[in-house]
């Protein structure tokens, strides 16, 4: 990045370079995720190459790992032991690598789910939630909450206190639910997609869910290369600055 070692003084200068509002760095400085600033006599703030790039890992981390998480690993970066704040780093890696890996499978298993021809349906077909559920390997109340999210609703009978029994195309739909839950679709883009999955083209439009999701983690991934990067400049400019706590860690 340019001029990236000439002073920044101001909020706004944060803000400008950052491409945050000059409220957002404020609420960052307050959260711990910038270090505190300095202060003019006057009162204002005072900010210095350390804040800036506090400031750009934040960005980097948030659209790795999520604004929360990101949050989290910088304030440990300022505050606690440098390992620590590794470790959590790490750990959002794993996370992210076990999302490709489910990913993947969700990919070859949709594809062979999606393809399953239903004909010849009878009643006698149907799966009880119990049958659904053991099926699937999850448990009842994952069905149910599919069910009251829209996404899988099963019919009612009108006996047995209208217990829940699963036709052979919604057994299909948890199939498809359950997989791609698994690679970690949100259940709110699910419930808008999946009146599209059930026309004709289902296989496609299933496969083009999983290729945005994809996408999604590509890109995650690549923040992460950028994060790793702007965190390395933030625990090295707090070196400079303060070298006594840096050999502390």
């Amino acid at each position: 990045m340019r001029n990236l070692k000439s002073r920044v003084t101001r909020t706004v200068d944060i803000a400008r370079r950052v491409g945050y509002s000059v409220q957002q760095v404020r609420n960052l400085e307050r959260e711990g995720v910038l270090p505190p600033a300095a202060r003019t006599p006057g009162g204002h703030r005072v900010y210095g190459e350390v804040h800036l790039r506090s400031a750009l890992a934040y960005r980097a981390l948030a659209a790795a790992t999520g604004p929360t998480e990101a949050k989290k690993i910088l304030r440990t970066v300022h505050t606690g032991p440098l390992a620590a704040a590794l470790a959590l780093l790490d750990a959002a890696h794993a996370r992210l690598h076990v999302e490709r890996v489910e990913l993947g499978h969700a990919q070859r298993a949709a594809a062979s789910i999606s393809f399953e021809p239903i004909v010849d349906v009878d009643r006698t077909d149907s799966m009880s939630i119990t049958e659904l559920a053991d099926a699937l390997g999850i448990r009842t109340s994952t069905l149910r909450h599919w069910d009251a999210e829209g996404l899988v609703i099963p019919e009612r009978s009108r006996t047995q206190q209208g217990a829940r029994h699963y036709t052979p195309a919604q057994v299909r739909d948890a199939r498809i639910v359950h997989q791609l839950r698994k690679a970690g679709y949100p259940i709110t883009h699910l419930r808008a997609v999946l009146p599209e999955l059930r026309q004709a083209h289902r296989s496609d439009d299933v496969q083009s869910a999983l290729a945005a999701r994809d996408a999604t983690l590509t890109m995650r991934s690549t923040a992460f290369l950028d994060a790793a990067a702007a965190l390395h400049a933030v625990i090295s400019s707090t070196a400079a600055t303060h070298p006594d706590q840096a050999a502390d860690r």
